[in-house]
């Protein structure tokens, strides 16, 4: 689908690269001219304000899908933020990515302002009050289907309410202005891209079993609609409208919330108009770490995200990364055995803070200097024997959940990850409203000490509770030198989320790269249970053999997870941004 995104400041490989050599073509013949001099003078003019046009130097905004991006850059040109930009893409997505992300989801977003703060806005959905420790077991034993799919599975959406606050607090436009350009993709459809067809057709089955949900996403015949078709969502689209014109009470605690208790109670869920109506966003401290020359900002519990990012990169402060080869395993072998050692953590420790005991230690530079102590670069560590997980040969690191990111000329950053859990989260819809809801009670452990879908271990720390909000891997990011912001990253992909910010913000802060070679760059990951590294395809096969000689298990995948982010330039003052190659998303700066 083409895009209408900002076209006069398409980048050199993007849409009007030709019609740039052209101009330059057409320049450059006065070189042979009399006064060749001006139009030498002409000629570099004219190169220098389209490099700035590439780069951009007033606002910048990456995210899953052109769309998306294309109403972040139109909300900054009508006078918003970033903010504004950030919850113009959330909105919109929940429009044309709707499989990963939107209303009926969660979020979390963090800011830096051109104060210099850091704000992490907690909008991750909460269990109802009528959860318990035991709901998702039977005979004793967890029941997985239960916290995946149908009623039991939803927990209270939260993204709606943070995207309000967000606004309010510290954007410039009103809700109204970002809701209803959404509302008018979902009225007039949109073109199916291959990515929006491989989602939807990997739960066709799934889809079936819910009349709601396969009215709207599957054809009359109960199939996916076809790449190139144009998709509509009218309930959405009115939802949307609605919203805009009563605001976010309407959904939290007018008759939105009531008919969504009552069909819950009609259905088998849990959650009521009463859950709705305490639903709020939490703002929270952000994790801050030094790192090298940088202070690298992340999002705190209920995100592990946030932590293990931290933990790992302090015990990788000790090793010299940025001198070795980028494409040898001696780094890679080494940031695997920190992984092993962060996420081995997360299984015990981690859970909302609000609930739970979570040591503020495992963020300590010390700590992290302890645990390098236990790496040998010769040799994978020991890992004590457990029973494999289940799902343990699925492929399931695919770019569930979404991240998009926002910058602009002053000084207000944003990055956001949202999501509803797996694809089309608990794969059922409130009747009318076309709202996707999340299936977020799979990121409680369901039964501690028992993997859930992604194959995640988890504690009493974790264990589900009445308001409590499930552990999340969600890693947004934002890093500033000197006091200074100039990257903001983040990805999707169920733990994979971890160890793909992490890797960027290695490629990026240790060994140079820029934001669009870090995001194609070959990844790997490692979350201590099950004992194994994913690799992509794309690593030379001398590298995957070296990790098997140090004693590493290798799995070889096509690709992992998805990833955006943008960074600004000090010295050429201008913004840039890159969207995982992955996909079918964009990034654009102006």
């Amino acid at each position: 689908m083409k895009s209408q995104v900002d076209e006069s400041c398409s980048p050199p490989n993007g849409r009007h690269a030709g019609g740039l050599l052209l101009s330059i073509l057409q320049l450059g013949q006065g070189f042979t001219r009399p006064h060749g001099g001006r139009w030498m003078v002409l000629f570099l003019i004219f190169i220098e304000s389209q490099m700035a046009c590439w780069a951009g130097n007033k606002g910048v905004v990456a995210a899953g899908h052109p769309l998306a991006t294309e109403a972040g850059l139109n909300a900054m040109k009508r006078g918003g933020n970033a903010v504004d930009a950030a919850v113009a893409v959330g909105l919109t997505l929940g429009v044309v990515d709707g499989f990963n992300s939107g209303i009926g989801g969660g979020c979390f977003i963090l800011i830096h302002t051109p104060r210099g703060e850091c704000v992490a806005i907690d909008g991750r959905e909460a269990a109802p009050m009528a959860a318990h420790r035991d709901m998702y077991l039977r005979d004793g034993e967890a029941v997985p289907e239960l916290s995946q799919k149908g009623p039991l599975a939803v927990g209270v959406p939260g993204a709606l309410a943070a995207f309000d606050v967000a606004l309010k607090r510290y954007g410039r436009l009103d809700l109204k202005d970002l809701l209803l350009p959404a509302a008018q993709i979902a009225e007039h459809g949109f073109e199916i891209n291959p990515t929006f067809y491989r989602r939807i057709a990997s739960v066709v089955d799934d889809l079936k079993e819910s009349k709601e949900i396969g009215r709207i996403f599957l054809t009359e015949e109960g199939k996916p609609f076809d790449i190139g078709q144009t998709f509509v969502q009218k309930d959405l689209a009115q939802f949307y409208r609605v919203i805009a014109s009563r605001g976010i009470d309407y959904f939290y605690r007018g008759p939105i919330a009531e008919a969504f208790g009552n069909w819950m109670a009609d259905i088998g869920g849990l959650i009521t108009k009463q859950d709705m109506e305490r639903y709020q966003p939490v703002f929270r401290n952000s994790v801050r770490i030094p790192y090298r020359e940088f202070e690298v900002m992340g999002f705190p519990p209920p995100s592990s995200g946030g932590v293990h990012v931290a933990q790992i990169l302090n015990i990788l402060e000790s090793y010299d990364i940025g001198s070795m080869d980028r494409m040898d395993a001696e780094w890679i072998h080494l940031v695997v055995e920190a992984m092993k050692l962060a996420f081995a953590d997360r299984a015990y420790w981690l859970g909302d803070s609000d609930y739970a005991d979570v040591p503020l230690g495992l963020t300590d530079p010390g700590y992290g200097e302890q645990l390098a102590r236990r790496i040998r670069s010769d040799k994978a560590a020991a890992v004590p024997s457990h029973a494999m997980p289940p799902h343990a040969g699925k492929a399931l690191f695919g770019s569930h959940t979404t991240h998009y990111s926002a910058a602009d000329a002053e000084g207000w950053w944003v990055a956001c990850t949202a999501t509803v859990n797996t694809t089309l989260g608990a794969k059922v819809i409130v009747p009318g409203t076309g709202v996707v809801l999340n299936n977020e009670m799979d990121d409680f452990s369901a039964q501690p000490g028992k993997p859930n879908f992604f194959g995640l271990l988890g504690s009493e720390a974790n264990s589900v509770q009445p308001g409590k909000r499930p552990l999340s891997s969600m890693s947004p990011t934002i890093v500033t030198r000197d006091g200074k912001p100039f990257l903001s990253l983040g990805a999707a992909g169920g733990p994979t989320i971890i160890s793909q910010t992490l890797v960027h913000l290695l490629l990026m802060l240790d060994f140079g790269l820029d934001v669009d070679e870090a995001l194609a760059h070959p990844r790997f990951h490692h979350q201590w249970k099950p004992d194994r590294i994913v690799m992509e395809k794309a690593w030379p096969t001398a590298v995957i053999e070296s990790l098997r000689s140090k004693g590493h298990i290798v799995e070889v995948v096509s690709s992992l997870g998805a990833a955006q982010a943008v960074q600004y330039s000090f010295e050429t003052k201008t913004f840039s941004g890159a969207s995982d190659p992955r996909i079918d998303g964009e990034a654009s700066s102006w």
